[in-house]
C-alpha cells in the first residue's frame, strides 16, 4: 500500500540531497544511498579518479554492468525452469495417460 510521499535527508560524499520518497520505501532508499556514498568513497579513495561528477559516473556504469549481469543471470534461470516445468508437466501427462 502507497503511502503519502515524504522528503528525505540523504548525505552522499558530504552533500545533502533531499528526495521525497513514499514512507514505506524510506529504509530502502537510505540503505542505497549508504551504498552509493560507500562506492563513491572507494573510487575517489583509490586516488585514480577525480571530481565527484567522475566519480558519479564511474559508479554508475560499475552499476549498469552488475545490473546487466543480473538481467541476463536471471533471464538464464528464468530459462531453466521454463525448461524444467515443461519437462516437469510433460512427466505428469505421461504418468496420468498410463496409469
Amino acid at each position: 500500500m502507497s503511502t503519502h510521499p515524504d522528503t528525505v535527508s540523504l548525505v552522499i560524499m558530504g552533500k545533502e540531497y533531499k528526495i521525497a520518497c513514499e514512507l514505506d520505501e524510506q529504509d530502502d532508499l537510505l540503505l542505497c544511498a549508504q551504498q552509493l556514498d560507500a562506492q563513491m568513497r572507494k573510487i575517489r579513495d583509490s586516488g585514480k579518479i577525480n571530481g565527484a561528477d567522475r566519480i558519479a559516473v564511474m559508479v554508475a556504469l560499475n552499476l549498469a554492468h552488475e545490473l546487466r549481469q543480473e538481467k541476463h543471470q536471471n533471464q538464464i534461470l528464468h530459462q531453466q525452469l521454463d525448461e524444467y516445468l515443461f519437462k516437469l508437466n510433460r512427466t505428469l501427462e505421461n504418468v496420468l495417460e498410463n496409469p
